[in-house]
């Protein structure tokens, strides 16, 4: 089984558990990132993946997603799941940064696992990231349960997808020692976006730098790319530093545009 059809066979999984629990409030779920992309490694990735509901999810359906989250990301990648709950309106009606109903990602884990009640009620409010999901979802996105994409997710508005992913890379040059490959690569398709307004996963903004960024880096893009193929490289990151400054200089200088 290939490493995509493993993680679409794991959120056909969750889609069931979803519908179990939520019942007629579960409007659809529909997959995001490198699996929409086409570019999912297990060793590598996580499941991304947005619920939709009709209706805001009562306290106790919070705590009995949340629970089942826990106990199936036993089976996901070592990098795990990342979900949002919206609401239906929320998606047809985009605003940014867009509400959300609840958030789980293998950062949230521990503290699911010490408060899941205070938890459950305190982790909703509105996030950033989602313009950028949003925007894949047009592009690229699969629809695991549901009507189609067009039909529940209206257009994200160009400057809100900039503001968003402008948003995730900030501090790349704080983050990219800790990082490498995902700071690079994510600093690539921002700047394909920027540069071309083409909406790329991190591989194909890794494939479009070393057509359009200086030489010097192309090893250090060669390294990035293979890691995150998965691919047991040996991989020089000294440069690393360097080239997230001369990308946020590039980005900063487009984004401003």
């Amino acid at each position: 089984m290939t490493d995509e059809k493993r993680a679409l066979t794991l959120l056909h999984e969750i889609t069931a558990g979803c519908k179990r629990i939520l019942g007629d409030n579960l409007t659809g779920v529909y997959a995001h990132g490198s699996l929409a992309f086409g570019c999912f490694t297990w060793a590598t990735g996580d499941i991304d993946f947005l619920i939709i509901v009709q209706r805001k999810m009562a306290q106790r359906e919070k705590e009995k997603l949340i629970r089942f989250l826990l106990q199936t990301e036993e089976k996901a990648p070592q990098k795990g799941i990342e979900m949002s709950v919206m609401l239906a309106e929320h998606c047809r009606h985009f605003t940014h940064p867009a509400p959300y109903e609840l958030h789980y990602s293998k950062a949230h884990r521990a503290a699911y696992e010490r408060d899941l009640q205070g938890y459950c009620e305190r982790l909703q409010g509105v996030d950033p990231d989602l313009a950028a999901h949003g925007t894949v979802l047009h592009a690229a996105g699969v629809v695991i349960y549901g009507p189609p994409i067009q039909d529940i997710f209206g257009p994200v508005a160009e400057q809100d997808y900039i503001d968003s992913i402008l948003c995730d890379v900030e501090n790349a040059c704080e983050d990219v020692q800790e990082n490498p490959v995902y700071i690079v690569l994510n600093l690539c398709r921002v700047l394909g976006y920027l540069k071309e307004r083409r909406v790329l996963s991190k591989r194909a903004g890794g494939e479009w730098a070393l057509q359009h960024i200086a030489g010097k880096y192309h090893a250090l893009l060669r390294a990035a790319l293979g890691r995150y193929a998965g691919e047991n490289v040996v991989a020089d990151f000294s440069l690393a530093q360097d080239f997230a400054q001369h990308a946020l200089a590039e980005i900063r200088q487009y984004g401003a545009k």
